[in-house]
């Protein structure tokens, strides 16, 4: 099978985590012996062209705006000549693309674009959505956002979607058919988290926290949608009841209105912000840490916990949007009432004072990886709907 992706972000440029899923996905797929063309936007100074692990790559140049929606406009633009352009030398060559897979919003115009033009049929996997985003829609570009994926939903001949709670809210949101939608988890490169041999963990740990103290922390964006001000509500609750805990809270953006409000609380010494941190750091930092906390309030997956998996984390996770699909409650993790301080302490409680539970939930969630979330398995289930569009449009008026 050939293929034609389109993806607003990819390896180098890592936005969110469309970039990680496309970039571990299409590999998968390639050494099921179908071939993938990959079009994203270029960034600093990655090549214009290149094979990545199989795929080709193609970035396409971008003016920069100081407008988002009139970026967006010109990605499409120059994602649909360059689209073109290679369905039409594969056709030249008797060798035509069987199909167009977008991802998100942002590239639905090149991708219908392409469809109609070439009779190629589209594939869409919905990563998030902005109605889930803001609990509604409210304003002008909210408006346009979901009327965006609203089309998108609908040109698509199929939509994958990553838990059975993306399904019910595409559902709802755009009036899509619910079998329409197949459900395909995302995955992880476990052995990304190994890291070389002669690593001095107590050193490194001591960046942090001192030695007598219990490590929970948070990675992601800071964003409202992720409750982390849940989190820093449950630190007094937690500090109460197990005072030698650090908080280490990692991730880029605006913290300010945070660490005021733990000055506040007058625990500021109890927690500690990273900025940024690169991968190599991060890996390591997990293998010291005693707890990973992700307190979403809305959370289509959450990748973060299958990292969390793959580097022997015990995980306290809300039960907003997919996560309960993700973490089985007190097998794999523990999972708490989104939006409560009060349930969230508990949790990080029950993980920081039970040292045999806590690894009882590491070995649960390592086996939960291989048995569920491994791309290898992900990208066959992925090829399963591809070979159905593609049967399918055989019997179509488009053959």
């Amino acid at each position: 099978m050939k293929i034609l992706v389109l993806t607003w972000e990819f390896p180098p440029r890592i936005v969110g985590g469309i970039a990680r899923h496309v970039a571990e996905l299409y590999p998968e797929i390639v050494v099921l012996d179908h071939e993938v063309h990959l079009i994203t936007v270029e960034f600093g100074q990655a090549p214009a062209y290149e094979v990545v692990d199989g795929v080709h790559v193609y970035r396409v140049p971008l003016a920069p705006s100081g407008d988002f929606f009139d970026w967006v406009v010109k990605m499409n633009d120059a994602m649909g000549t360059m689209g073109g352009k290679l369905i039409q030398e594969a056709i030249t060559q008797e060798l035509p693309f069987d199909l167009i897979h977008a991802h998100d919003w942002l590239v639905g115009d090149a991708a219908i674009a392409l469809k109609h033009i070439f009779k190629t049929p589209l594939v869409a996997t919905i990563h998030a959505t902005e109605y889930g985003r803001n609990n509604g829609i409210r304003t002008e570009g909210q408006w346009y956002i979901q009327g965006k994926e609203n089309l998108l939903t609908y040109e698509a001949w199929r939509v994958i979607v990553c838990t059975e709670f993306m399904r019910g809210e595409v559902e709802r949101a755009f009036q899509c058919p619910s079998n329409k939608v197949d459900v395909i988890a995302n995955g992880i490169r476990a052995e990304k988290k190994q890291f070389a041999a002669g690593f001095d963990r107590g050193t490194f740990r001591r960046q942090f926290a001192f030695d007598q103290e219990k490590i929970v922390y948070y990675v992601g964006r800071m964003a409202f949608e992720k409750g982390v001000q849940i989190l820093v509500q449950a630190m007094p609750i937690v500090l109460w009841e197990y005072p030698a805990t650090k908080f280490v809270i990692i991730g880029g953006g605006n913290t300010l209105g945070l660490r005021q409000q733990i000055e506040l609380l007058g625990i500021a010494k109890h927690v500690y912000f990273t900025g940024f941190m690169q991968d190599e750091d991060l890996d390591k930092f997990q293998t010291v840490a005693d707890c990973a906390v992700f307190p979403s309030l809305y959370e289509p997956f959450g990748i973060v916990v299958l990292e969390s998996f793959a580097a022997n984390v015990p995980v306290v996770v809300s039960n907003a949007g997919g996560l309960p699909e993700v973490v089985t409650n007190t097998k794999t993790g523990v999972v708490t009432r989104a939006g409560d301080a009060f349930s969230l302490a508990y949790g990080i409680l029950e993980v920081i004072r039970h040292p045999d539970y806590a690894q009882w939930l590491r070995d649960n969630g390592r086996q939960e990886l291989e048995k569920r979330f491994r791309w290898p398995m992900l990208a066959q289930e992925t090829m399963v709907v591809f070979e159905r569009v593609v049967a399918e449009r055989k019997l179509s008026s488009w053959a």
